[in-house]
C-alpha cells in the first residue's frame, strides 16, 4: 500500500487475515546538503571543549555525528563509541584494540 491510500483502502494482515493491524513506519532518511549537515554538526557540538579529558561527551559527541553523516559505519565505530560512553578512556581503547585504524594490509 503507497501512503496516499493509508486510511483510504482497507488493510488486513497477510498472515491471520485480521483487520486489526497498525501500519509500521520504516526508516526515514533526510537528505541534507554537507553544508546543512556541517552546519547542524557545528550548532549540536557548540560547548564540547576539552573533549579529550571527557571520554563520555566525546562518545556522545561522535555518536550525534555518525548519526548526521547519514552514512553506515563500520562496527568498530560502534564498539569505540560505547566504550566511550560508559567512561573509558581514548587511550585504554587504543590499547585493548590495537588494530584499530588499521587498513587491510595493515598501515595506517
Amino acid at each position: 500500500m503507497t501512503f496516499n491510500e493509508y486510511g483510504n483502502k482497507k488493510v488486513f494482515c497477510r498472515h491471520c487475515n485480521s483487520e486489526n493491524v497498525r501500519r509500521r513506519m520504516t526508516k526515514v532518511r533526510i537528505a541534507k546538503s554537507d553544508e546543512n549537515r556541517a552546519q547542524s554538526m557545528a550548532e549540536d557540538f557548540t560547548g564540547f571543549e576539552n573533549l579529550e579529558s571527557d571520554p563520555q561527551a566525546l562518545g556522545h559527541m561522535m555518536r550525534k555525528m555518525g548519526n548526521e553523516m547519514g552514512e553506515d559505519l563500520p562496527p568498530e565505530f560502534d564498539e569505540v563509541v560505547d566504550r566511550l560512553e560508559s567512561g573509558q578512556s581514548a587511550e585504554d581503547i587504543e590499547s585493548a584494540l590495537p588494530d584499530l585504524g588499521k587498513d587491510t594490509e595493515g598501515d595506517e
